[in-house]
């Protein structure tokens, strides 16, 4: 996939629609310092872009997998051009998250807009709810991200408390 192509092409169309992004996903966990693969781009974006940006990405020729009021899937033919998934947050939510973010240098000179390591968490917890499939693999992830400074675990705890999934936060504990 040609990450900095498919960046500037839903960067481009978020800013001028003025609507509040950051990267996510495996690209917004390798900023914060884990060395790990990923094979599509993520996003969080205000939940009142979606209806637009759902467009635009089928005008490039993403074909359009998946979409929920909190989620979106697209998958192009060309595999320059890949997968790109859309978390969207509601205005209190991003009102929260995006000034909390943090601009990461990325390897082709340009600046990443990254959610901090405890808003990565919160999606990632959600994520384990909502597919349960993917809590092995987002599990590595939170483990690497609640050893980050500055990241309160009570509020952590909070966010699997609130998804049923304190188990999986014990699990977490002994393992740190």
């Amino acid at each position: 996939m040609e990450f900095a192509r498919v960046l500037d092409l839903v960067v481009r169309h978020a800013e001028a629609e003025g609507l509040r992004w950051a990267v996510a996903g495996g690209l917004a966990v390798q900023a914060h310092g884990l060395a790990r693969t990923t094979h599509d781009l993520d996003f969080v974006m205000e939940s009142s872009g979606q209806p637009g940006l759902v467009k635009f990405m089928e005008s490039l020729g993403y074909e359009t997998v998946y979409v929920s009021a909190g989620f979106s899937n697209h998958l192009h033919a060309d595999l320059g051009l890949g997968g790109v998934d859309f978390i969207y947050v509601d205005r209190a939510t991003a009102d929260r998250l995006f000034p909390a973010c943090s601009h990461v240098p990325w390897t082709d000179g340009r600046e990443l807009l990254v959610p901090s390591a405890v808003h990565l968490i919160a999606m990632k917890v959600h994520a384990m709810k909502n597919d349960p499939s993917r809590t092995f693999k987002e599990m590595g992830d939170i483990q690497f991200l609640i050893a980050r400074p500055g990241v309160d675990q009570a509020v952590v705890k909070g966010y699997f408390d609130k998804a049923g999934l304190v188990d999986r936060y014990d699990e977490l504990l002994r393992l740190l």
